[in-house]
């Protein structure tokens, strides 16, 4: 997917989400986030923004740079909110992605960040939908190559990070399979080890864990959310795995 790709996937899933959220109110809880409410989840969202401008803002090879502080009142935190995705969005659209900026993880370029707003914001707006209609969703489908972008993100990028912080204590090789989006990634864990996906090295083996269905399914999976994907094997080799 190409930058301007991210930022439009962006901008309609904040728009989707905001409706939603102000539709469910600050105190609904959210249930595929255990503890929060929509007011935290906003919270949550606002602070990432914040720290997506920070990080735009700080040499690639600089010191992690921290969100500014959110305003508490839930009128005021919508405002912030709305402030901090519009410039957020703006600094993205008007620069070059290939702009040297700093990451948590993988290329250090601007345009990293572009493709994490979109599908922060995406994810999180399946949970605040989850708030305001329960545990069926009724009408959102996300398309099929920015969900199999989404998986690619997880099982290249936030995977590794979020198993230095929760340490994968399982050994396997993991199958996905996104049939309509025509892609396939295998995942390698070992304890002590950082997780390893790409492309599958040897399609005549079975995995210990397959996941198959469409890229929305694996990649509700992939963030832990509900989801109709199939899992044949060690189901709880995936259940291993730490989410973003």
């Amino acid at each position: 997917m190409e930058h301007q790709d991210f930022l439009t996937h962006a901008r309609a899933q904040y728009l989707a989400l905001r409706a939603a959220a102000t539709a469910a109110g600050p105190e609904a809880p959210v249930p595929t986030c255990p503890g929060w409410n929509v007011h935290e989840l906003v919270r949550h969202l606002a602070g990432a923004y914040s720290w997506g401008l920070a990080a735009l803002r700080t040499p690639a090879d600089g010191e992690r740079p921290h969100a500014e502080p959110r305003p508490e009142g839930w009128e005021d935190l919508l405002a912030w909110w709305d402030d901090r995705f519009t410039e957020l969005d703006h600094v993205l659209a008007e620069a070059d992605p290939d702009t040297p900026a700093w990451t948590f993880a993988g290329p250090k370029t601007v345009g990293f960040w572009a493709r994490r707003l979109a599908h922060e914001t995406a994810v999180h707006r399946l949970d605040v939908e989850h708030a305001l209609h329960g545990p069926e969703v009724p009408t959102l489908l996300f398309d099929s190559e920015f969900a199999a972008d989404g998986v690619d993100e997880y099982l290249t990028r936030l995977l590794v990070r979020a198993a230095r912080r929760s340490p994968i204590e399982r050994e396997g090789r993991l199958l996905f399979h996104a049939a309509d989006a025509g892609r396939a990634w295998e995942l390698r864990v070992a304890p002590g080890e950082a997780p390893v996906a790409g492309p599958i090295t040897d399609a005549a083996t079975d995995g210990d864990t397959a996941v198959a269905g469409t890229a929305d399914a694996l990649y509700r999976v992939a963030w832990g959310r509900p989801s109709g994907a199939i899992v044949t094997g060690d189901r709880s080799l995936l259940d291993a795995l730490p989410r973003p």
